[in-house]
């Protein structure tokens, strides 16, 4: 099984065009899909990215 790619959220939001603090809002309220790793950092699954910009364009 393939392991799916992750994204920066400063990458999500260049992609959207949209923000990195509208990038972390949508990943708090589960309208984008990713992980918390250590730290707290968080990253983006691209699948998400993907299925987000068909929804929006």
């Amino acid at each position: 099984m393939a392991q799916e790619r992750l994204i920066r959220p400063r990458e999500v939001a260049h992609r959207l065009a949209v923000s990195r603090s509208t990038v972390y809002r949508w990943f708090w309220e589960g309208k984008l899909k990713g992980v918390k790793i250590t730290g707290g950092t968080v990253r983006i699954l691209e699948s998400a990215v993907r299925d987000k910009m068909a929804e929006v364009y």
